[in-house]
């Protein structure tokens, strides 16, 4: 999934490990990064936050989206700090998760995240729905 993430890499983004429902991105904070009060922007760290939690959730195979999320910023950081984001699988049931990823610079925690996913249908789910869609049409 992340090979075709052309967003994430376009802000240099990188994926350092996904497997099991973890996942480790980073990200260096250039200057179209950084607001008026010279500080990184907050929809850049919530982007890497949720950059991770996608290959997290993704990483055990079926294709899973995000049903919503929350960030809470605990410190700012600059331009040229490299922010690192761990995902972290919280817990599943069917077809929703909740995953917690953790945003540091330097190893001090600027950025807390909590995303809920949502594993889409398969193809084969969403065809007996489809079939069984059309039965119930008179």
């Amino acid at each position: 999934m992340f090979d075709r993430d052309t967003a994430s890499k376009a802000l240099g983004i990188e994926l350092l490990e996904a497997a099991d429902g973890q996942a480790t991105a980073r990200m260096r904070v250039t200057a179209e990064m950084v607001n008026g009060h010279g500080m990184t922007h907050g929809g850049f760290v919530f982007l890497l936050a949720d950059t991770a939690f996608a290959c997290a959730c993704n990483s055990h195979g079926p294709v899973t989206v995000a049903a919503g999320a929350d960030i809470s910023f605990l410190t700012p950081t600059r331009e040229g700090d490299v922010l690192t984001a761990y995902a972290q699988e919280r817990v599943t049931r069917g077809r929703s998760g909740i995953y917690d990823v953790t945003v540091t610079c330097d190893g001090d925690v600027v950025a807390e995240f909590r995303g809920r996913s949502r594993q889409l249908a398969t193809a084969k789910e969403a065809g007996k729905k489809a079939d069984e869609t059309a039965e119930e049409k008179p």
